[in-house]
């Protein structure tokens, strides 16, 4: 059997894909995965993963008239075909998803209507699956659809440690430089309502310089220039991570003894790296995303709102750091 997985983007839900893929692979199914190309080096290297397959729907819908973009959905629906899935599994729910898909020109399997976040999609699905309310995390939401194919779940937990084994000069180049042990802040989010706040990430990080001895490290993305400048205004002694493809900033997460974030991206991805994380999570923040869903994976989440404290988070890091030691190489490496 060839499975073809549509999870275009972002960081976080592909992160929560890949269970999708290491569980087809397991039972022996060749799988193959189109995902946007500014996400590709996120799943490139992933044993799991028979082809990846590069779409660039963003710069297809904001040109739709120009050659390019027909070439460009040409080249892309020939690769697909040439692959010949016997089903495709579209785990993004979108109707940019679900066109893309039918590329494949294989049976589409996803969650129905009721059930998408664009409802009107769901008729091009073909063979539509109920989403179980037991089913709360996303993770466990994801393997439903292969679930309903007759492939076995034996592992549940995502797994990104493949992305260690790719070399990333700059990110050795900067670790080399920096004092450890160090713990990785991410103050950045993708929705401002689920940001905890810069003077809450710099208190947080003096606490644990004072009481553990670890350096502060800021990650960031696109978007967050603003906000790192205001945490360095509170945090001056902080390092800032220069900018690295995601195979480097893998390797910086990799060297923390703690990464602390909201509910993105980052946060899903050091826990699928088997890091110790502490994910901050808002009213904003919904069941479907939380870390500790995946024990005894390494990550906890701490619900917070405007009453929280920053000696509460910092018990819970505390909490972390005593019961988590540096374990051996996570699955893969």
């Amino acid at each position: 059997m060839r499975i073809l997985i549509v999870r275009l983007s972002a960081m976080g839900d592909i992160v929560h894909t890949l269970p999708v893929a290491e569980n087809a692979h397991r039972a022996g199914v060749q799988v193959g995965w189109l995902v946007e190309k500014s996400y590709a080096g996120l799943l490139d290297g992933n044993p799991a993963i028979d082809r990846l397959f590069v779409a660039e729907t963003r710069t297809w819908r904001w040109n739709p008239l120009r050659p390019s973009t027909r070439r460009g959905l040409q080249k892309l629906s020939e690769e697909l075909e040439g692959f010949h899935p016997n089903f495709t599994i579209d785990a993004h729910g979108l109707w940019k998803s679900i066109l893309v898909a039918r590329l494949a020109r294989a049976p589409i399997v996803s969650f129905g209507w009721r059930d998408r976040r664009e409802p009107i999609s769901g008729f091009w699905v073909d063979r539509p699956v109920r989403l179980d309310p037991a089913a709360v995390h996303i993770v466990d939401q994801n393997l439903l659809l292969l679930r309903s194919l007759g492939i076995p779940i034996v592992d549940a937990a995502p797994h990104a440690s493949y992305l260690l084994a790719r070399a990333s000069a700059e990110a050795d180049h900067f670790l080399a430089t920096l004092t450890r042990p160090f713990a990785l802040y991410h103050p950045g989010t993708a929705r401002p309502e689920k940001a905890w706040g810069e003077e809450r990430y710099a208190n947080l990080a003096k606490r644990l310089a004072c009481d553990r001895g670890l350096f502060p490290i800021v990650s960031w993305g696109p978007g967050d220039e603003a906000r790192i400048a205001r945490l360095l205004e509170r945090l001056p002694e902080a390092r800032v991570i220069p900018s690295l493809d995601l195979p480097g900033l893998a390797r910086v997460i990799d060297a923390a003894s703690l990464f602390v974030a909201g509910d993105t991206g980052p946060a899903h991805l050091a826990d699928a790296l088997g890091r110790p994380t502490l994910a901050l999570f808002g009213r904003a923040s919904g069941r479907r995303n939380v870390p500790e869903r995946n024990r005894p994976y390494r990550g906890w989440a701490i619900r917070y709102d405007e009453t929280t404290s920053v000696e509460e988070v910092a018990a819970r890091a505390a909490e972390i750091l005593d019961r988590i030691p540096r374990s051996p190489p996570a699955k893969g490496k």
